[in-house]
């Protein structure tokens, strides 16, 4: 992985990048290893210390982000840069990193602990997991968090608490995976009460969820004189200060295309179809609609130069332009 750094650096000496690290940990947030390391690559290149990226846009942070989701993280990555940036530096232990924007206890603990070699934990979802097997614990996982949360700290070893953290992250993500793991080659695999038992894959045990609400809304591909319409969402909320397609509200009725089509002056306005788009606590359906438009305040682009849109709009955009091929970065 482009963030770390191997066994043999750091015995030579070389330690690990903080920017890099929190970068990678943000990044990595809800996030595959693969989708995320693109990402990384990307910004790294374009913005290779913490103060370039603190001196960046929040129009280009925004748009490099498009297709990561969760777009909270990246406003809060600019004010945490820029925070660092303030101070001189990234704090060297969990208690000051946590005080940071966007960094909580797992991110502040990883931080610490792979950057500074402080003998802080990292409990992430995969730690959760291997730990709830360690443990063969059957109660709710909800309950399991919060114990494994206090046995963590006691096992970080004072000696290479960040390689530490780090084979308990990649333990959890390639060989006590959530469906099938691999007890053959897991190294714990002696004191692991789940696989004495014969059952590990049982752990951990999970309530049913609930069904995520559905949610409906209307999206206008708003064209004139050969370009297309885009607007800046608000710096609060979903999506939040992302370049969009204009779209009605979003909720549990009938979407109000009418209005959408009024506020462009697109009357003749022909529906192409719909998307459908899954957000962390809803779904979302989105009638598409294009049409030539006499009005509307907007953002107007060549559609071949409309790119970085999140996924959703990106979705909608598709269907209008088939043959763009649009990122969602």
């Amino acid at each position: 992985m482009p963030w770390r750094v191997g066994p043999a650096a750091r015995r030579a000496g070389q330690r690990p990048d903080p920017y890099k690290v929190w970068l990678s940990e943000i990044m990595l947030q809800q996030t595959t290893i693969p989708h995320g390391t693109r990402y990384f690559l990307a910004f790294t290149k374009r913005w290779p210390t913490v103060e370039d990226l603190a001196a960046a846009t929040d129009a280009d942070v925004m748009s490099a982000w498009a297709g990561l989701g969760y777009y909270a993280r990246a406003r809060n990555l600019l004010k945490c840069a820029r925070t660092v940036v303030e101070r001189g530096g990234f704090p060297e232990n969990s208690t000051e990193l946590i005080k940071l924007p966007g960094i909580g206890p797992y991110t502040a603990g990883a931080i610490a602990a792979i950057a500074f070699g402080e003998r802080a934990a990292a409990v992430d979802g995969n730690v959760e997991r291997v730990m709830a097997r360690l443990l063969a614990d059957g109660r709710d996982f909800a309950d399991v968090k919060a114990r494994v949360r206090d046995v963590v700290p006691e096992i970080v070893p004072e000696d290479r608490p960040g390689e530490f953290a780090e084979a308990m992250m990649d333990l959890g993500a390639t060989v006590c995976t959530p469906k099938s793991p691999n007890c053959l080659i897991c190294p714990v695999s002696k004191l692991c009460a789940a696989r004495a038992e014969g059952d590990p894959a049982r752990y951990p045990v999970k309530t049913k969820k609930a069904p995520k609400p559905k949610r409906r809304g209307a999206v206008l591909i708003a064209e004139r004189g050969g370009k297309v319409a885009l607007l800046r969402r608000p710096d609060k909320g979903l999506l939040g200060g992302m370049l969009a397609l204009p779209t009605t509200e979003w909720a549990d009725c009938d979407p109000a295309s009418t209005a959408l089509l009024k506020q462009f002056g697109a009357s003749n306005a022909e529906r192409i179809g719909e998307v459908r788009h899954v957000f962390t606590h809803f779904e979302l359906k989105l009638e598409v609609w294009r049409g030539s438009a006499s009005g509307g305040q907007a953002e107007w682009l060549k559609p071949g130069d409309v790119d970085g849109l999140p996924s959703v709009f990106a979705k909608a955009f598709r269907l209008a332009y088939p043959s763009k091929p649009i990122s969602e970065r």
